[in-house]
Protein backbone atom coordinates (compact mmCIF):
# COMPACT_ATOMS: atom_id res chain seq x y z
CA UNK A 1 0.00 0.00 0.00
CA UNK A 2 2.88 2.25 0.79
CA UNK A 3 4.27 1.64 -2.79
CA UNK A 4 0.45 2.05 -4.63
CA UNK A 5 -0.83 5.47 -2.62
CA UNK A 6 1.89 7.85 -4.05
CA UNK A 7 1.20 6.16 -7.42
CA UNK A 8 -2.22 6.78 -7.72
CA UNK A 9 -1.96 10.32 -5.89
CA UNK A 10 0.51 10.93 -8.93
CA UNK A 11 -1.94 9.55 -11.37
CA UNK A 12 -5.23 11.14 -10.61
CA UNK A 13 -3.97 14.65 -10.03
CA UNK A 14 -2.27 14.08 -13.65
CA UNK A 15 -5.32 12.95 -14.93
CA UNK A 16 -7.26 15.70 -13.07
CA UNK A 17 -5.24 18.64 -14.53
CA UNK A 18 -5.59 16.45 -18.16
CA UNK A 19 -9.05 17.09 -17.51
CA UNK A 20 -8.98 20.74 -16.54
CA UNK A 21 -7.02 21.43 -19.78
CA UNK A 22 -9.24 19.54 -21.87
CA UNK A 23 -12.09 21.62 -20.63
CA UNK A 24 -13.72 18.48 -18.81
CA UNK A 25 -14.16 20.52 -15.55
CA UNK A 26 -16.85 22.93 -14.30
CA UNK A 27 -16.79 24.86 -11.46
CA UNK A 28 -19.92 26.57 -10.12
CA UNK A 29 -20.63 28.53 -6.69
CA UNK A 30 -17.60 29.00 -4.42
CA UNK A 31 -15.12 26.69 -6.75
CA UNK A 32 -15.74 29.26 -10.00
CA UNK A 33 -12.49 31.13 -9.37
CA UNK A 34 -10.84 27.65 -9.80
CA UNK A 35 -11.63 27.92 -13.46
CA UNK A 36 -8.61 30.05 -13.52
CA UNK A 37 -5.72 27.80 -14.40
CA UNK A 38 -3.30 29.20 -11.58
CA UNK A 39 -6.05 29.19 -9.19
CA UNK A 40 -6.92 25.81 -10.28
CA UNK A 41 -3.20 24.26 -9.56
CA UNK A 42 -2.55 26.16 -6.64
CA UNK A 43 -5.57 24.32 -5.37
CA UNK A 44 -3.79 21.41 -6.01
CA UNK A 45 -0.31 21.66 -4.70
CA UNK A 46 -1.31 20.74 -0.96
CA UNK A 47 -3.20 17.24 -1.83
CA UNK A 48 0.66 16.55 -3.21
CA UNK A 49 2.04 16.78 -0.05
CA UNK A 50 -0.47 14.82 1.88
CA UNK A 51 -0.37 11.24 2.26
CA UNK A 52 -2.89 9.28 0.45
CA UNK A 53 -4.75 6.11 1.99
CA UNK A 54 -5.35 3.41 -0.98
CA UNK A 55 -7.42 0.46 -0.37
CA UNK A 56 -7.08 -2.48 -2.73
CA UNK A 57 -8.22 -6.00 -2.65
CA UNK A 58 -8.31 -8.97 -4.58
CA UNK A 59 -11.09 -8.63 -7.36
CA UNK A 60 -14.02 -10.42 -6.95
CA UNK A 61 -14.55 -14.14 -8.31
CA UNK A 62 -16.45 -13.87 -11.54
CA UNK A 63 -19.92 -11.22 -12.27
CA UNK A 64 -21.95 -13.80 -10.46
CA UNK A 65 -20.55 -13.03 -7.19
CA UNK A 66 -20.57 -9.56 -8.10
CA UNK A 67 -24.44 -9.52 -8.89
CA UNK A 68 -24.80 -11.43 -5.51
CA UNK A 69 -22.75 -8.83 -3.68
CA UNK A 70 -24.93 -5.96 -5.15
CA UNK A 71 -28.08 -7.73 -4.89
CA UNK A 72 -28.32 -8.14 -1.35
CA UNK A 73 -28.21 -4.33 -1.05
CA UNK A 74 -30.45 -3.05 -4.22
CA UNK A 75 -33.79 -3.55 -2.89
CA UNK A 76 -33.52 -4.07 1.16
CA UNK A 77 -33.43 -1.52 3.85
CA UNK A 78 -30.32 -0.71 5.98
CA UNK A 79 -32.15 -3.30 8.46
CA UNK A 80 -34.47 -5.92 8.57
CA UNK A 81 -37.36 -5.95 10.69
CA UNK A 82 -36.82 -9.45 12.40
CA UNK A 83 -33.04 -7.79 13.62
CA UNK A 84 -34.69 -5.78 15.85
CA UNK A 85 -35.28 -7.52 19.06
CA UNK A 86 -35.95 -5.25 21.56
CA UNK A 87 -37.50 -1.75 21.72
CA UNK A 88 -38.25 -0.29 25.10
CA UNK A 89 -37.68 2.95 26.86
CA UNK A 90 -36.06 4.82 24.22
CA UNK A 91 -33.53 2.24 23.69
CA UNK A 92 -33.28 0.17 20.72
CA UNK A 93 -31.87 -3.31 20.69
CA UNK A 94 -30.72 -5.38 17.36
CA UNK A 95 -28.27 -7.83 16.06
CA UNK A 96 -25.67 -7.32 13.99
CA UNK A 97 -22.94 -9.53 12.21
CA UNK A 98 -19.53 -8.57 13.77
CA UNK A 99 -17.23 -9.44 10.24
CA UNK A 100 -13.90 -8.21 12.42
CA UNK A 101 -14.26 -11.16 14.79
CA UNK A 102 -15.46 -14.39 12.34
CA UNK A 103 -18.79 -12.81 11.54
CA UNK A 104 -20.20 -13.40 14.71
CA UNK A 105 -24.29 -12.73 15.57
CA UNK A 106 -24.19 -10.24 18.02
CA UNK A 107 -26.51 -8.04 19.57
CA UNK A 108 -26.00 -4.10 20.06
CA UNK A 109 -28.72 -1.17 22.13
CA UNK A 110 -28.76 1.97 20.81
CA UNK A 111 -30.89 5.33 22.08
CA UNK A 112 -33.57 6.16 19.43
CA UNK A 113 -31.88 9.40 18.50
CA UNK A 114 -28.25 7.62 17.85
CA UNK A 115 -30.48 4.47 16.03
CA UNK A 116 -32.33 6.81 13.92
CA UNK A 117 -29.15 8.39 12.75
CA UNK A 118 -27.08 5.69 11.65
CA UNK A 119 -30.25 4.49 9.60
CA UNK A 120 -30.64 7.67 7.97
CA UNK A 121 -26.96 7.32 7.01
CA UNK A 122 -28.33 5.09 4.06
CA UNK A 123 -31.19 6.90 3.21
CA UNK A 124 -30.20 8.38 -0.38
CA UNK A 125 -30.21 11.96 -0.56
CA UNK A 126 -33.42 13.60 -2.36
CA UNK A 127 -32.85 13.49 -6.25
CA UNK A 128 -30.26 10.50 -5.88
CA UNK A 129 -31.24 7.24 -7.38
CA UNK A 130 -30.47 3.73 -5.91
CA UNK A 131 -30.81 2.07 -9.26
CA UNK A 132 -30.08 3.92 -12.62
CA UNK A 133 -30.86 2.34 -15.89
CA UNK A 134 -28.65 3.17 -19.12
CA UNK A 135 -28.82 2.61 -22.74
CA UNK A 136 -32.31 0.53 -23.75
CA UNK A 137 -33.25 0.23 -20.52
CA UNK A 138 -33.15 4.04 -19.76
CA UNK A 139 -36.93 4.59 -18.83
CA UNK A 140 -37.48 7.26 -21.32
CA UNK A 141 -37.54 5.17 -24.23
CA UNK A 142 -37.33 1.33 -22.53
CA UNK A 143 -40.55 0.23 -24.27
CA UNK A 144 -39.68 1.18 -27.68
CA UNK A 145 -36.29 0.63 -27.34
CA UNK A 146 -36.85 -3.26 -25.77
CA UNK A 147 -39.40 -3.61 -28.99
CA UNK A 148 -36.15 -2.99 -31.49
CA UNK A 149 -34.02 -5.39 -30.01
CA UNK A 150 -36.61 -7.66 -29.80
CA UNK A 151 -37.05 -7.37 -33.70
CA UNK A 152 -33.68 -7.26 -34.46
CA UNK A 153 -33.28 -10.69 -32.57
CA UNK A 154 -35.76 -12.18 -34.36
CA UNK A 155 -38.06 -12.91 -31.57
CA UNK A 156 -41.81 -13.33 -31.27
CA UNK A 157 -43.75 -10.48 -30.77
CA UNK A 158 -45.22 -10.62 -27.38
CA UNK A 159 -48.99 -11.57 -27.28
CA UNK A 160 -51.30 -7.96 -25.95
CA UNK A 161 -51.40 -8.68 -22.23
CA UNK A 162 -54.74 -10.10 -21.11
CA UNK A 163 -57.72 -8.10 -19.88
CA UNK A 164 -58.66 -10.25 -16.93
CA UNK A 165 -56.55 -8.62 -14.18
CA UNK A 166 -54.30 -10.25 -12.18
CA UNK A 167 -54.90 -9.98 -8.04
CA UNK A 168 -52.76 -7.80 -6.66
CA UNK A 169 -51.06 -9.25 -3.30
CA UNK A 170 -51.33 -7.25 0.03
CA UNK A 171 -48.54 -5.03 0.68
CA UNK A 172 -47.32 -6.96 3.93
CA UNK A 173 -47.30 -10.15 1.48
CA UNK A 174 -45.06 -8.47 -0.61
CA UNK A 175 -42.88 -6.75 1.92
CA UNK A 176 -42.67 -10.87 3.41
CA UNK A 177 -41.67 -12.25 -0.03
CA UNK A 178 -39.02 -9.56 -0.66
CA UNK A 179 -37.22 -9.70 3.10
CA UNK A 180 -38.61 -12.73 4.48
CA UNK A 181 -39.95 -10.92 7.35
CA UNK A 182 -44.03 -10.71 8.19
CA UNK A 183 -45.56 -7.58 8.79
CA UNK A 184 -48.39 -10.11 10.15
CA UNK A 185 -46.35 -11.44 13.07
CA UNK A 186 -46.96 -9.59 16.51
CA UNK A 187 -43.54 -7.82 17.26
CA UNK A 188 -44.84 -8.65 20.79
CA UNK A 189 -45.11 -12.74 21.14
CA UNK A 190 -44.12 -13.52 17.58
CA UNK A 191 -46.75 -15.94 17.42
CA UNK A 192 -49.88 -13.85 17.19
CA UNK A 193 -50.92 -12.22 13.60
CA UNK A 194 -51.61 -8.96 13.31
CA UNK A 195 -55.31 -8.21 11.92
CA UNK A 196 -57.11 -4.81 11.15
CA UNK A 197 -59.67 -4.18 13.72
CA UNK A 198 -59.99 -0.23 13.30
CA UNK A 199 -58.74 2.95 11.08
CA UNK A 200 -57.49 6.08 12.96
CA UNK A 201 -58.88 9.18 11.08
CA UNK A 202 -56.10 11.42 9.99
CA UNK A 203 -56.29 14.58 12.77
CA UNK A 204 -58.50 12.51 15.93
CA UNK A 205 -57.01 11.40 18.64
CA UNK A 206 -57.00 7.66 18.95
CA UNK A 207 -58.84 5.94 21.94
CA UNK A 208 -57.22 3.12 23.26
CA UNK A 209 -58.52 -0.16 22.02
CA UNK A 210 -58.86 -3.55 24.09
CA UNK A 211 -56.60 -5.82 22.40
CA UNK A 212 -57.02 -8.78 24.92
Amino acid sequence: MRVLSPLFRRLFLEWMEQAFENGQLKFFSSLQELEDRKAFLRYLAPLRKKDWVVYAKKPFAGPQQVLDYVGRYTHRVAISNNRILNIESGQITFRYKDYRNGSQQKTMTLSADEFIRRFLLHVLPEGFHRIRYYGFLGNRYRKEKLEQCRRLLGMVPREPDSPTEVPQLDYRDRYQALTGSSLWECPACHRGRMIVIGEIPPGSIPTRIDTS
